[in-house]
């Protein structure tokens, strides 16, 4: 109401103040009416914007008046999938938390498949918070999580060496490979030709480089020709 009256008396002072500033000039009658008549129309048609903004306005209050509470809506919302909204912060901490071991690669890897496994058949993990998190980027993570195979303890015996050690299947299948087992056994290993009975010896995985570097070797090599 406030603005509908500003609105009225701004109209009505620029009608005044137009009357009052052709009044100060020397004017003949037939001007003077002409002016008025212009003025006149002006006003109208002030009048009519006036009317048509009060309009928008009163639509605008409307609309304002009809829309839900926000509060609300996300009631609705979460109960749509059983929910309150203390089960969905259950829900909110339960992800982050998995995330976290996922990013971190907490293993093993199998427990937090089966952990993901239970967020995705909760019902809470279709909402829009949690849907493309918990469905896609996640599930993303642990696919592209792949283990490092696990360090293999190996118990030397007689005629053991460590070209004999590293060509077998278990290990690398490439006898070329013997200085990985070497530099992973230093403090063992005084002599790389000198190794004994009942020693222990890490046998750590191959990186795809020392692989290919090694089978390189392999292929490549020549033995001595036989006098």
């Amino acid at each position: 109401m406030k603005l509908k009256n500003f609105l009225v008396a701004l109209v009505s002072l620029v009608f005044l103040f137009s009357i009052s500033s052709f009044a100060q000039e020397e004017m003949t009658v037939e001007e003077w009416e002409a002016e008025m008549t212009r003025l006149t129309g002006k006003k109208q048609a002030l009048m009519s914007e006036m009317e048509a903004l009060n309009a928008d306005l009163d639509n605008l209050n409307a609309t304002l008046a009809g829309l839900q509470d926000p509060e609300e809506c996300i009631d609705e919302l979460y109960a749509l999938v059983g929910a309150t909204r203390s089960d969905v912060e259950n829900f909110r901490k339960a992800v982050n938390e998995l995330d976290g071991k996922i990013k971190r690669k907490e293993s093993p890897k199998a427990d937090r498949q089966a952990d993901l496994d239970a967020l995705k058949m909760n019902k809470i993990s279709a909402l829009p918070e949690f849907f493309e998190k918990v469905h896609v980027k996640m599930q993303a993570a642990l696919d592209d999580w792949i283990d490092a195979p696990p360090v293999i303890a190996y118990k030397v015996v007689r005629g053991d060496h460590l070209w004999g050690i590293a060509r077998k299947k278990e290990h690398y299948g490439n006898g070329f490979a013997w200085p990985i087992i070497y530099k992973a056994n230093r403090n063992k290993i005084k002599n790389p030709d000198l190794i004994y009975p009942d020693q222990v010896f890490d046998i750590p995985p191959l990186t795809q480089e020392e692989k290919d570097k090694y089978e390189r070797l392999r292929r490549n090599y020549k033995p001595a020709p036989v006098q």
